[in-house]
């Protein structure tokens, strides 16, 4: 024993911290840019290769994607059991595969990364400066921030938000470029071959090696401003005659902020399935050398860090943990009123948990709110073992046997009685073991843990208890004067129990003389547990406080982006204007999954023991303030530990809806989007259906074009030019590579009408004028992005849920508005994320319930060699899942998995009542001959004692989960409430209803046995 608690102390600091247990499901984001392209063009030409490609792939669970302008994004989730690096090896084989499909003119291959872009940042990073410009902090950031941040194990991607990549912008004037009868596409040309960065070999001497170099690069803009494009009358044609040149961003059109100031951020995803903690402290680690390398002028903060909930939920259960073992060994000590009879059951608490520690690290498991949530609740029963072997001992002792004698004879009678309860216990969890999906992933390390708990305890319980009891307790006087020498308190507390017993006998007596009645109570008890079961609201896992807000805003689809500046400006300025918020980083602009009329938003919150409010009261707070700011909305959403899709959301559950017929999905979309804000079980309603915004269409005149010799090639690449932020060339560094950007004056950016100072070079060399060969309109409104998932259109419809509404509501509800509607048969409307899993895990409660009772009907139908004693034992588990739902019900929690795991755990831990009077009475009657009648009631009166006990311990071990009020407390809450409402109601009921339901079986049986003895007998021989 002593071995086994040193081991466990040595594993105990190896283990790592994590929020949950791991249950990520293995995913990768494939990212395509091609600057300039319209949504519709990159969903055809770039997004639809692909997913033909990865739809062939293995494993594939679901595939989204997200086309908006100049951007695709992939992102591909897998079946739980796919191994995320052979995945990738799929992904790699089917990006190349679609090569040959592929734009020529992308600028860089599709790319993928093993994140998913669902997941809230880990961390989020920002840089700043009041001296340096935005260009240089982009700089450090990407080049030394964002390589080495990336290299470290566990970081699955860093994102740069705000990027102001350096960069050449050459911006020229159409009109003044024409009239030199040069295009657009010549000076793209001309500005290629101007800076090349080629080999140009070495000379070698008789004595000496001469590496050539030369100034064949131009990597900044002055240089650029005298660079000769082309001659005109025997004079240069520089950039400077047609327009400038500027040191500038790549993309001028993104934006960072961090606290008000502008930033740049780098948001850090973890690797699916890696480490939390482990992966920010290394980043931590790193960052002090880092920084040392930074130019003078430059900031970093922390804008949000999520190991600090993480670490401080972890703590408060760790704390429950302890407050939970004082609770049992004060209850143990009530009701034994004895220093050495307290400390013998006492110690099988520590020696069960250390050394599960041991078996936990060998698993390779981590300390998780999950698992120290079933140590916590296993406190309470893996001292009954103990507490059992004791009484039983005691109750030896008192008929003055030696402590020897009595350890030998009580463990004797009572061990399989131990090993009844634990294997029962045990079996409880084979279900959730062998359970596959989300579910069985997240609760297997929960059941594993409990399981060697108990495991450990029992045999501590067989060995050592016994051992403790034959050397300290001492032998009981026979002539009664024992209570002389205790004190005042404990003859109190003995005739209270005595008191307690003679009120159980006469209670007792009353239910057995009135079975019919009782009988009527446990049948109406089973019909009221069905009936609360059937009717209370379903939730699927319990929104936590993690302490972290994110948020997208939306503004109208043809904004400027000058103009959502100014509304995320306003946006931020409001939410970190509120007392409970400690940092606010966000950025605007397009990029991969996100449009220029949307913005994301990180809000880290105060540590919870520092502000008042929860993150939900926050969230409803800040909606109220935030709906004063004319033309945008942010929609926000609680960060969760939890995350089940790849999607990325506006809030926090999703409804996606899917048609063959493009057209009816994009106009059913808006009408059940419109219906379902008026639904008061919901809020935050959101979709991503975007297709208002502002267009300029070109109509092509393809005869006089062709007439003209204008093909539309030459228009396309002329209006690249001019509007794209075309990359028409790179110069080198030894850091990086950057890009020469070709546009037209920002002046002529602003309007429309800046197509009609547009020229289109002829096959003959002369300059047309654009509005020669096209014209243009702005009536039709186009799309900003375009959305699949498996390959077809998709809408999907968010929402998070209004205060007390359970999603089981909102499911039904969202069903009901969809029938009311009379959507057509061809609109499919499913679930997706966390509601879909919602609705996996529902379907399978019932199922998981049954699995669980089967299994411990088997074992106890083996360990009791029949059929009827089993039913016995488990006719005290209506009365417990009767508690647990009422509890839950009366304090407004809904029915989650963890209130489903609360249920099982019930099941083990109730039933041992059971065990413990038809175990007793068993033997009253096989040794002693006793009638079934006066055996029940023996066996009732003399297990009165232990059963409460042990009871007791249990309920304490569920009361600091039910409650605790500091971080993670949500996500322990309902657990605690379903144990504690269980043993307070099954305490009750099942004393009198196990010996009339065994007295009713045992006459069944009886008449069972009758019936076969006569067919026997009838038998011919």
């Amino acid at each position: 024993m002593a071995g086994l608690l040193a081991l466990g102390l040595a594993c105990l600091p190896l283990l790592p911290v994590a929020p949950l247990p791991e249950v990520d499901f293995p995913t990768l984001q494939v990212s395509t840019q091609l600057p300039g392209a319209s949504p519709q063009i990159i969903a055809s030409s770039v997004t639809q290769p692909l997913e033909r490609q990865f739809g062939e792939i293995p494993g594939l669970a679901q595939m989204t994607s997200v086309s908006t302008q100049g951007n695709s994004s992939i992102t591909l989730q897998f079946d739980l059991a796919t191994n995320i690096d052979a995945a990738a090896l799929d992904v790699q084989t089917a990006i190349n595969a679609a090569g040959g499909q592929l734009p020529t003119n992308l600028p860089a291959p599709p790319t993928y990364r093993k994140v998913n872009p669902a997941d809230p940042p880990i961390l989020v990073l920002a840089l700043t400066s009041q001296t340096l410009p935005i260009t240089q902090v982009d700089d450090f950031a990407e080049n030394v921030l964002e390589q080495h941040v990336s290299q470290i194990d566990g970081v699955g991607q860093v994102s740069v938000f705000g990027q102001q990549k350096p960069a050449v912008r050459i911006q020229v004037d159409p009109a003044r470029v024409a009239t030199l009868g040069l295009s657009l596409e010549d000076i793209r040309q001309a500005i290629v071959s101007t800076t090349v960065n080629g080999p140009k070999g070495a000379v070698q001497g008789g004595r000496r090696t001469f590496t050539l170099y030369d100034n064949d690069q131009l990597t900044a803009a002055g240089p650029w401003l005298d660079a000769i494009l082309a001659w005109r009358n025997g004079a240069p044609v520089r950039v400077r005659d047609i327009g400038t040149a500027l040191d500038a961003p790549e993309n001028a059109q993104l934006a960072a902020w961090a606290n008000g100031k502008r930033a740049i951020l780098l948001p850090v995803f973890k690797l699916p399935g890696a480490n939390v903690i482990d992966t920010v402290d290394q980043i931590k680690a790193q960052l002090p050398g880092l920084m040392a390398s930074a130019p003078a002028g430059l900031a970093l903060e922390v804008v949000s860090d999520r190991t600090g909930t993480i670490r401080a939920s972890v703590d408060d259960v760790e704390k429950t943990l302890v407050i939970t073992v004082v609770l049992v060994v004060a209850v143990i000590f009530v009701f034994l009123r004895n220093l050495w009879a307290t400390l013998i059951p006492s110690i099988a608490v520590p020696l069960a948990i250390i050394g599960t520690f041991a078996a936990m690290y060998a698993f390779g498991f981590s300390l998780d709110n999950l698992s120290l949530m079933g140590l916590s609740i296993a406190v309470g029963f893996v001292v009954d073992d103990a507490i059992v072997m004791l009484e039983n001992i005691e109750r030896h002792l008192e008929m003055g046997k030696t402590p020897l004698q009595a350890a030998l004879d009580g463990s004797a009678e009572i061990g399989f009685t131990i090993l009844s309860i634990s294997l029962s216990l045990v079996a409880v969890f084979i279900p959730l073991l062998l359970m596959g999906g989300l579910v069985g992933r997240l609760f297997r390390e929960f059941a594993i843990t409990v399981t060697i708990t108990i495991a450990v305890s029992a045999f501590v319980s067989l060995t050592l208890t016994p051992m403790l009891c034959a050397l300290f307790l001492k032998a009981k006087p026979r002539d009664g004067a024992s209570e002389e020498r205790h004190g005042a308190l404990y003859r109190l507390s003995e005739r209270g129990f005595e008191a307690l017993l003679a009120g159980y006998r006469v209670t007792l007596d009353l239910a057995l003389d009135h079975a019919r009645i009782t009988l009527a109570v446990f049948l109406a008890c089973v019909l009221a547990t069905g009936a609360l079961f059937y009717f209370i609201p379903k939730g699927f896992f319990p929104l936590q406080d993690t302490g972290l807000i994110v948020g997208v805003s939306e503004a109208a689809q043809d904004i400027s982006f000058a103009q959502m500046v100014k509304r995320q400006e306003a946006l931020g300025a409001i939410v970190a204007a509120d007392p409970d918020v400690a940092s606010v980083g966000m950025g605007v602009g397009a990029g991969a999954g996100q449009t220029v009329n949307n913005g994301r938003m990180f809000i880290t919150l105060k540590p919870r023991d520092e502000r008042e409010a929860s993150v939900f009261e926050v969230i409803a707070r800040l909606q109220k303030k935030l709906a004063s700011v004319e033309g945008a909305a942010l929609f926000l959403q609680a960060a969760q530990d939890l995350n089940v899709g790849g999607r990325v959301a506006r809030t926090q559950f999703q409804y996606t809806l899917q048609d063959a017929d493009i057209g009816e999905l994009e106009s059913w979309a808006p009408n059940l989007l419109a219906k379902l804000k008026s639904l008061p079980e919901l809020t935050g309603l959101a979709s991503d259906q975007q297709q208002g915004g502002a267009t300029l269409t070109l109509t092509i005149d393809r005869e006089q074009a062709s007439r003209l010799g204008v093909s539309p090639a030459d228009i396309d690449a002329v209006l690249y030019d001019a509007f794209g932020q075309r990359q028409v060339t790179q110069y080198f560094t030894q850091l990086n590579s950057y890009h020469v950007i070709l546009e037209v004056l920002p002046a002529l950016q602003n309007s429309p009408a800046a197509l009609d100072q547009l020229y289109v070079k002829s096959a003959s060399g002369t300059q047309v004028p654009l509005s020669v060969v096209a014209k243009w309109t702005s009536l039709p409104t186009g799309v900003l992005s375009i959305n699949h998932q498996s390959q077809f259109p998709s809408v999907t419809l968010s929402f998070n849920l209004a205060p007390g509404v359970a999603l089981g509501e909102a499911v039904a509800a969202i069903h009901r508005a969809e029938a009311d509607l009379g959507t057509p048969k061809t609109l499919v409307g499913s679930f997706q994320g966390n509601a879909q899993a919602f609705q996996s895990s529902l379907a399978s409660e019932p199922a998981l319930v049954l699995a669980a009772l089967l299994v411990i009907y088997v074992i106890l139908g083996v360990l009791y060699e029949s059929y009827i004693h089993p039913i016995t034992i488990l006719s005290t588990l209506p009365s417990a899942g009767l508690g647990a739902l009422i509890m839950l019900w009366l304090f407004g929690f809904d029915f989650s998995i963890i209130a489903l795991v609360g249920v099982l755990l019930l099941i083990g831990i109730v039933k041992k009542n059971g065990i413990m009077i038809v175990d007793f009475a068993i033997e009253r009657e096989r040794v002693e001959g006793l009638p079934a009648h006066e055996a029940i009631r023996q066996a009732s009166l003399l297990r009165f004692r232990p059963i409460l006990m042990t009871t007791f311990a249990a309920l304490l071990a569920g009361v600091p989960l039910m409650l605790g009020t500091g971080t993670g407390a949500e996500l322990r809450q309902p657990l605690g409430y379903a144990i504690v409402g269980g043993l307070l109601v099954s305490q009750v009921l099942t004393l009198y209803t196990t010996p009339v339901i065994y007295l009713y079986l045992d006459r069944l049986g009886a008449r069972l046995g009758r019936r076969r003895r006569a067919e026997a007998a009838r038998a011919p021989v």
